[in-house]
Formats: structure tokens, C-alpha cells, sequence
């Protein structure tokens, strides 16, 4: 019989009058891939986090191949065998890939001995795991795939047996998501133990071996993968029927309310991201953005929302222009009715220092809705971030608490209600439902299509294809900077993969 890796028995945890964690009890088998799915803030990452020794539990027994085990830093989790790679990476942005897998491991003062066994053990690991990547690049000059590549490789440098994975394909391409899990079966088949925190339920049925569902800090449910189904999951997980798919009617397009024209955008280094880019939105229509990631859609958001100058080109909102080469501020666009959810909730959306009541207001803080005279009307901030909590099911429903202790999908709906509740006319959004669950995806979704039923424009930027193609009445798709195609949202999966590929446009060149 199969020894299970890691036992969890009778963890419960809590912080302040909020109860995380509840009398869990959890088994995972050597040498499989298990998942552990749950809504936003069910409980997931705090049960990883204890352990990994980030928390302790306030009760209960974890035991790792089948012997008691105490936990009470990383450290006691590493020399277990235990390795985790987080939804945040833990990585120096100015160090090299070999300084950030010795960091902390180092045998030398000197380090000389440190980085020539560093250097030979992550060729091992390379040739191994196939987790190539350059040991002398400096970490903030790889893409977020690779660097994902660099926290797999310091867990396993530090010999991991048991691979904790947080919401690990967040932050990547449906083509880096592929190569993770290519990643992750060939660890599984070298004898490695596989823990993976998603919200992801597709992603669930392709590559576990069994999945467990937790709801409010409780575990209500173990299936083999195999046995069960993406609907019986997302009732689990949400505790009643859940919509995967968008139900919305015709849309009744009016005027144009944003209309882009020949926009032309460089990034830091002079390096052109959008390329004489032109389209409309039109009042009561969405329109989605598709691409992989990094061909200039993020670009063309924080230009459009003034947060990026543009080269050249223009800009009109409701038949008035914004002169985005210099003179255009973010406030006062925002004063002109158009909202933008950035696709950085964590560097661009919030504060994460600040209570969430604060960050329900930021940006909109001179609003007099929001003033007693000169100073800010704190009783009127708290109660209308209260409001905003109950209309957007924001969990804990707590305005005080810090903005870092909201799980990531709640974050997402702080910004959200922020940026909704402002009644804009034009809302602009970058990946709406990041690291966000199945539940509050819908929740999400419905509320964007409840904007374009009320005449509002809508352009979101997604990575997601089901989420673009669900969404939109429109699709344009990026690739290298330039808008390569328009279709409609019956297009297939297939179609707008080679778009994105720029497959279509090659051929036309030739």
C-alpha cells in the first residue's frame, strides 16, 4: 500500500475572531499529485503555510512520512523534506538565478565552494527535471515563467521531497501553464509529492491524482480526480450550483465612447509594445484584448489609463480627446468616467499597508462624497466601504483589516468595487479574475455584463481564452504590438491560438 507523505489531524488556526482553519484532517500520498481547491480565503494558503512553518497551528498534528513532526519555521520544513513555492515569488530581483538558489543555503563564507556545488547541482536538476534556465541570468530579466522555474529549482536544491505549489499558473500563459505541468508529471514520476493550491478546476482535472475541496476553513471534500467532475467540484467549493459559463444576452451597442487611434506606446528601454494600434468600444458592448502575455497589452492599458505616455497617436473619451503623449493624469480621467482595474492589483491597485476601507477609496479620496471640509470624513470612508463588503461579498468582512491579510481573490474584489462603484462610463480592466475562485468568477463576470446592459463600454485584457471568449461581444487580438484580427466571440479556441501566434499574419507576409 501507498505510505502517505504528509498527515494533517485535527488543524484548526485562527487569527483574532477570524477562525481560518477547522479541525482539518488531511492525507497525501507519496508520489501523487494532490489538489486543494476552495473559494478565496477558505483556508487553503493557511494550511499550507503551517506546513511549511510559516504559522503555527493553534491545535493538531501534522505528521511527514507518517512519523510527529514540529514545524515551526521553514527551516524545520525544509530539513523535513518539505519544499514551497509561492503565488509571490521569494526572489531577489537583482541577484542572479545561483545567488537566489544558494540564498540562505550557503556552506562558505566566502561562497566560492557554495556556487561551484550550486552551479553543477543545478545542471543535475536541469538535465533531471527539464527546469532549464540560465544560472547567470539576473532574476529580473527573465519572464515570469522562468522565474517561477528559479522557486522550483531552490526547493529542490534544497531536497525536496514534497513540492507545495500556491496557485502556481496565476501569473502564466496558457503556454508556461503546459510546460509547468510537463514539469511538475515528471517530478511526480521521479518519486516527488505534489501539492497544489488552485482555483483552477480544469486545470485540477488534467493533472492531479486526487483533489480535496475546502469551504469557510473546513475540508468537506476528498475525490479521486478521476471520479469526480468540474461541476461537482465548484458546488463543493461554493456550497451551491455554480454558472461556468456567462449567460448574457445580445449586446445593444450605442456610440462610441473610447476610440484609439494609431496609438503607439514604448516601454522603459525605447522598445515599441504597441504598434499603431486602432479601435473602438462602443457604449453597451465589451470588448476583449487576447494575446500572450507580454505583446503589448499591458502597455496599451496603462497608456490608455494614463499611467503610461504614449509615443504618439490619439485617444477620444465620449468624443473629447485626452492628449496621452505628456499632459493626461490618471485623476483626471478618472473625473472624466473612465475606471481602470490595473492587471498589478498588488503594485498598481493597492496599498497593501492600508486598512481595506482606505484602499476602498484610493484614488477617489477627493470625492466630496468622502470630505467633511478639508479633512477626510472617516465615519462616511468606513460605512461606505462597509457597503461596498456586502455588495461585493468581500471576505473577512472587516474595513479595518489590513489590505495584505485579504486572500489575492478578495484583493481583486476590493479594486473592483473601488472602480465599479464609481458608475464610469468607460471601465477598462486588466485580467479580471486573477487568482480569483470559481465562485467569485462569476460573481465577477456577472457584474461586468451588468455594466454593459447599463450602456457602459467595457475593454478587459485577459490571458485566459475561455475568459475572452465568454466575456466579449467582440475580440481583438494582439500580437508583437499590432491588433492582428477582430472575430466575434463564437470563435474557436484554435482560431484565436494561431492569432495570438501570429500564425495567420506570418502567412499572409509570405
Amino acid at each position: 500500500m501507498a505510505q502517505a507523505a504528509i498527515e494533517l489531524i485535527g488543524i484548526d488556526k485562527s487569527f483574532g475572531a477570524v477562525r481560518a482553519n477547522r479541525d482539518i484532517n488531511l492525507e497525501i500520498m507519496r508520489g501523487t499529485i494532490h489538489g486543494i481547491v476552495g473559494e478565496n480565503g477558505a483556508g487553503k494558503s493557511t494550511l499550507m503555510s503551517i506546513l511549511y512553518g510559516f504559522y503555527q497551528a493553534d491545535s493538531g498534528e501534522i505528521r511527514v512520512g507518517g512519523q510527529p513532526a514540529s514545524i515551526k519555521t521553514p527551516n524545520d520544513a525544509i530539513a523535513l523534506g518539505i519544499g514551497m513555492v509561492h503565488q509571490h515569488f521569494m526572489l531577489v530581483d537583482n541577484f542572479s538565478v545561483l545567488e537566489n538558489v544558494i540564498l540562505g543555503a550557503e556552506s562558505d563564507a566566502l561562497l566560492k565552494k557554495s556556487i561551484a556545488k550550486a552551479r553543477s547541482e543545478l545542471e543535475r536538476l536541469e538535465r533531471e527535471y527539464g527546469l532549464e534556465v540560465d544560472p547567470d541570468a539576473v532574476i529580473e530579466e527573465l519572464p515570469v515563467g522562468l522565474q517561477q522555474r528559479v522557486e522550483i529549482l531552490k526547493a529542490l536544491y534544497r531536497g525536496a521531497e514534497i513540492l507545495i505549489l500556491d496557485e502556481p499558473t496565476g501569473v502564466l500563459t496558457p503556454a508556461e501553464a503546459d510546460h509547468l505541468f510537463r514539469i511538475l508529471r515528471q517530478l511526480k514520476e521521479q518519486g516527488k509529492t505534489i501539492v497544489l493550491i488552485t482555483h483552477k478546476l480544469r486545470e485540477i482535472m488534467a493533472i492531479t491524482d486526487t483533489v480535496s475541496v475546502m469551504r469557510q476553513g473546513t475540508m468537506v471534500a476528498t475525490r479521486e480526480t478521476r471520479k469526480t467532475t468540474v461541476e461537482e467540484l465548484a458546488e463543493l467549493m461554493v456550497g451551491r450550483r455554480v454558472l461556468l459559463r456567462v449567460e448574457k444576452g445580445e449586446a445593444k451597442a450605442g456610440g462610441v465612447k473610447l476610440a484609439v487611434k494609431n496609438l503607439t506606446v514604448k516601454d522603459s528601454r525605447g522598445v515599441t509594445m504597441v504598434d499603431d494600434v486602432s479601435f473602438d468600444v462602443h457604449a453597451g458592448e465589451i470588448v476583449g484584448i487576447a494575446g500572450v502575455a507580454g505583446n503589448g497589452q499591458s502597455e496599451l492599458l496603462e497608456a490608455i489609463s494614463g499611467i503610461r505616455h504614449a509615443v504618439s497617436g490619439s485617444v477620444m473619451l465620449d468624443g473629447k480627446p485626452i492628449d496621452l503623449t505628456g499632459a493626461a493624469d490618471p485623476g483626471e480621467l478618472r473625473e472624466r468616467g473612465l475606471a481602470h482595474v490595473p492587471e498589478d492589483r498588488h503594485h498598481v491597485g493597492l496599498v497593501l499597508a492600508f486598512e481595506e476601507n482606505e484602499n476602498s477609496i484610493l484614488g477617489y479620496q477627493d470625492d466630496e462624497r468622502y470630505l467633511k471640509g478639508p479633512f477626510l470624513d472617516i465615519d462616511a470612508i468606513r460605512d461606505d466601504a462597509r457597503d461596498k463588503i456586502v455588495k461585493y461579498d468581500i471576505r473577512p468582512a472587516d474595513c479595518r483589516l489590513k489590505t495584505a491579510n485579504f486572500s489575492g481573490g478578495n484583493q481583486q474584489k476590493i479594486v473592483l468595487a473601488r472602480e465599479m462603484e464609481q458608475d464610469p462610463g468607460v471601465l477598462i480592466v486588466g485580467q479580471p479574475t486573477r487568482g480569483v475562485d470559481v465562485g467569485a468568477i462569476e460573481f465577477i463576470h456577472k457584474r461586468l455584463i451588468a455594466m454593459r446592459d447599463q450602456g457602459k463600454a467595457v475593454l478587459v485584457v485577459s490571458v485566459e481564452l475561455d475568459e475572452i471568449r465568454s466575456l466579449s461581444d467582440r475580440i481583438l487580438v494582439m500580437f508583437a504590438g499590432r491588433i492582428v484580427g477582430e472575430r466575434g466571440p463564437d470563435a474557436t479556441e484554435g482560431e484565436l491560438g494561431l492569432l495570438m501566434a501570429g500564425v495567420e499574419q506570418r502567412e499572409a507576409a509570405e
